[in-house]
């Protein structure tokens, strides 16, 4: 079975759908990086939801934003597998699907991310440039990088 990707806004989110989603940002952002943050932003109501189901279960999920919601570029944010998963590189699939969908749905090409610094070499993969030096955003230490 393959993964099967959705792209919906907010309000085309089911409840249960939400709820996998929270949870599974919950599971990874808060539980396995041990990081105390308010996840619930506000910008869920305007960012593109990315998801991939893997035998009914939600694996995979990226917030896709417009120009001048997170930063002054398209971007994405977010982005998680389920730890379960990660031996498969389906965080790989995700970034493609991800600039995919910025490229469909805004008509984007330059995104730009708040990356955790340990990842850079996994964006770089994907065409991302650091732009920024090291700053801390919830003690964890990140860089934005710029895909032109």
């Amino acid at each position: 079975m393959s993964l099967q990707w959705k792209i919906k806004p907010f309000d085309g989110l089911s409840v249960n759908e939400l709820y996998d989603l929270l949870q599974l940002r919950s599971k990874i952002f808060v539980v396995e990086q041990n990081c105390v943050y308010l996840d619930l932003d506000g910008k869920d109501k305007v960012a593109l939801h990315l998801f991939a189901e893997f035998e009914g279960k939600i694996v995979a999920h990226a917030r896709l934003f417009k120009a001048g919601i997170s930063f002054d570029n398209a971007s994405i944010g977010r982005v998680v597998v389920d730890a379960d998963y990660r031996d498969r590189k389906w965080g790989h699939d995700l970034m493609r699907e991800a600039i995919a969908g910025i490229a469909s749905k805004f008509n984007e090409t330059k995104i730009t991310i708040g990356a955790q610094l340990y990842l850079k070499k996994f964006y770089e993969s994907h065409g991302f440039i650091q732009s920024s030096e090291m700053y801390l955003e919830d003690d964890i230490p990140h860089i934005e990088m710029i895909r032109e």
